[in-house]
């Protein structure tokens, strides 16, 4: 807002600028990104401004800021804002842009910090939720489950909404349901088990077309089974964990599933849940799961009793599995079919920001570049063009950067390039050549539908498909490399030793 006003004084408030949001690191210590929360981004952008803000804005600046500055504010809005970007889901990489934004350089300049906010933490949350896919294999299911543990509401709905782009199958967040589509799962917490006591009495069964007493005939045969299959007295497992799976298998008899650590797994939890299940199996209905959110136990007692479904229930696992637990449940021979997950993705503990910065490239069509004696904090200048470059077999040779008046790069052709951080260039002939950045939204409005969080979804995994294994490598990948043109590379030449541009 101070900048604002400083530009609205010098009489630049209209001037045409072009901003460029991206990471310099790729996350995690990978070689890695997936870009998301470009759908936020539009929604952002098209209800701007809100009239309240600028009242607010007058009651903070300075008391003697000319009126007419809030005027100009009260008039704004993003019909001259022009943005390209990576489609979400994008594989992406260091300077490489996620979001390139043109246009009035008071309102581009204002927009730098919401658009931050809205792409980085997304962004995180994706590639966070990608390698933990990556460690899990395709055949377990993921289940986000962090709500309670996340940043509060807001950081919790954007972590459970980007965790499932970035390859998680559902969440516990009903919210993120409702909102955006996300899959919902879950199941029963350990408050309502150690609820009961044991001494209730349980109502008719309304789901189930029988009677209580038919019922209960039905569950007392499946108990004693149990308990002479697995060598216990019939009084052993604890009573009020066993009728808080009577309970919870009346409420949802398609659909039961077992906490099993409430007390002990092996001498309580895994008999009721059996003698449960196997009631309602005679009744003709499956269980669907079981859980526990401590240790590890193979539960290979499930095949003494000889029935194929019984067999096939899966097991999910929770309690702050991070990506070395995740590795060992995911190793082969492994029982565990869902694992759930709640700290360690929407917290992103090893890296919980990914630092993507929103720079100035050009103003008035001239470029502009941030020179410092770090180099990796220099910019590159000008307005640009960037290409992915792809071998014969599909596989992804490099990205490449380029200035906007530039023609593209050609397949079968041979272009000279400069990889960043090379101090040669080199020459590559790429069998396919593919822009990258889309045009999404021009002089404010929408270009074309956004795709949804569940194609988003589908292409982030088909985009990590194409990826080299040795830059999916979680440690110690091989980098994956970024390059100039030769004309990017003499304009940042130029600027650099201070030429004019």
């Amino acid at each position: 807002a101070t900048m604002a006003l400083g530009y609205w004084r010098a009489g630049r408030a209209r001037d045409q600028a072009e901003f460029e949001l991206y990471f310099r690191r790729c996350p995690f210590g990978g070689a890695f990104a997936l870009a998301a929360g470009l759908r936020d981004c539009v929604r952002f952008l098209r209800n701007l401004p809100p009239a309240g803000h600028v009242q607010f804005l007058a009651s903070v600046l300075p008391s003697d800021t000319d009126p007419a500055f809030f005027e100009h504010l009260r008039t704004l809005d993003c019909s001259g804002v022009t943005v390209r970007a990576l489609p979400e889901g994008s594989l992406a990489f260091p300077s490489v842009p996620l979001l390139q934004v043109s246009g009035p350089l008071l309102v581009v300049q204002l927009l730098e910090t919401p658009l931050l906010c809205l792409v980085s933490y997304a962004s995180l949350i994706a590639t966070n939720a990608a390698r933990l896919r990556l460690i899990a294999g395709p055949t377990k299911r993921l289940l986000e489950m962090g709500l309670r543990r996340a940043q509060g509401p807001d950081g919790g709905l954007t972590a459970s909404t980007y965790s499932y782009l970035g390859g998680f199958d559902g969440s516990s967040n009903v919210l993120a349901g409702q909102l955006r589509g996300v899959p919902l799962a879950g199941t029963l917490a350990h408050s309502f088990v150690t609820s009961f006591s044991g001494a209730e009495v349980p109502p008719d069964p309304v789901s189930i077309p029988l009677s209580s007493a038919t019922w209960l005939h039905v569950w007392r045969h499946g108990w004693k089974r149990v308990c002479a299959h697995l060598g216990l007295g019939v009084q052993e497992p604890h009573r009020g964990e066993r009728a808080a799976f009577v309970a919870y298998a009346l409420a949802f008899p398609r659909a039961f599933q077992g906490l099993l650590d409430t007390y002990s797994v092996q001498r309580s939890g895994l008999p009721n849940f059996l003698a449960v299940a196997l009631a309602l199996g005679e009744l003709g209905y499956r269980a669907v799961g079981i859980r526990w959110t401590a240790g590890t136990f193979w539960l290979s007692t499930r095949h003494r009793f000889q029935m194929p479904w019984l067999e096939s229930v899966p097991i999910a696992v929770s309690n702050n599995i991070d990506e070395e637990e995740l590795a060992r449940l995911a190793q082969e021979g492994s029982e565990v079919n869902v694992i759930g997950i709640g700290t360690t993705v929407v917290t992103c503990p090893r890296q919980p920001s990914l630092g993507c910065v929103y720079k100035l490239v050009s103003v008035g069509g001239q470029p502009r570049m941030k020179l410092t004696e770090d180099p990796e904090k220099q910019t590159l200048p000008g307005s640009k063009a960037a290409f992915r470059l792809l071998g014969s077999d599909g596989s992804l040779l490099m990205d490449v950067l380029q200035l906007a008046e530039e023609p593209p790069p050609q397949p079968g052709q041979e272009l000279r390039v400069w990889p960043r951080g090379a101090r040669e260039a080199c020459v590559v002939r790429p069998a396919h050549v593919e822009p990258l950045l889309r045009l999404c939204i021009q002089q404010g409005q929408l270009c074309g539908p956004l795709p949804s969080l569940a194609e988003s979804r589908a292409f982030a995994q088909l985009s990590l498909g194409r990826l080299n294994p040795e830059h999916k490598r979680l440690e110690q990948p091989a980098p994956y490399q970024v390059a100039l043109s030769d004309e990017l590379q003499a304009l940042v030449d130029r600027l650099s030793t201070g030429g004019s541009s």
